[in-house]
């Protein structure tokens, strides 16, 4: 595989881990396409927060259909994209989280499962996944900082067993090359020089990838 053959590169992270800025400044180097998380014009998303019970299976399916869409735009394009966000992070983390949560019915969670499985079998994994690991106390720091109304009611625990979900999904992450950054030890936004030796590892994946 040569740079001119990579087509999709993802970040995952929890909720205020960096991911859209990160993305914005690969996007940036590299000269890639950027594909942002779609927050802004979700109809569900301030409805969820207010009655998460209600309106988790909608906001879900929402997300999972709008990346799986954004897959497809990527694999069958011929432009270099970088994904705020991935399909598989609605599936490993959110989904499951409500669901245990008891904010969604089994019976919807079943039905999301397979919905997923079979958008996986027509897919490709991304050709690498950076994953921005970062603790509670730089999470709350950024939530803040940005000021969403809607992120302003989330509880600390709601943020911990996201966490917890992150490590276990990352720990067992067999289907693609997998880049983990500690977003506690860097400050990618402001400092240049942390940005450039993120650039210097992600350059280093990518040539490993041919």
């Amino acid at each position: 595989m040569n740079t001119s053959e990579i087509r999709h590169v993802a970040i995952a992270g929890n909720i205020g881990a960096g991911k859209t800025t990160l993305c914005e400044q690969l996007g940036r180097n590299f000269g890639w396409d950027v594909h942002y998380e779609s927050t802004d014009n979700n109809p569900y998303l301030s409805d969820f927060y207010t009655d998460m019970k209600r309106w988790s299976f909608n906001l879900q399916v929402y997300f999972l259909n709008n990346r799986y869409r954004q897959i497809l735009n990527i694999q069958n394009g011929d432009r270099t994209v970088i994904q705020d966000r991935t399909i598989y992070e609605d599936a490993h983390i959110f989904a499951p989280n409500l669901h245990d949560m008891g904010l969604m019915t089994t019976r919807d969670y079943e039905n999301y499962r397979d919905l997923f499985e079979l958008m996986m079998s027509q897919v490709n994994p991304p050709d690498l996944l950076i994953y921005l690991k970062a603790s509670i106390p730089t999470l709350v720091a950024h939530i803040q900082s940005r000021g969403r109304d809607y992120e302003g009611s989330m509880s600390l625990d709601y943020l911990k067993r996201l966490n917890e979900r992150y490590e276990e999904w990352i720990a067992g992450y067999t289907v693609g090359n997998l880049l983990v950054i500690n977003a506690d030890e860097v400050d990618f936004k402001t400092n240049p020089e942390d940005l450039g030796k993120i650039v210097n590892q992600v350059q280093g994946e990518l040539h490993g990838l041919f």
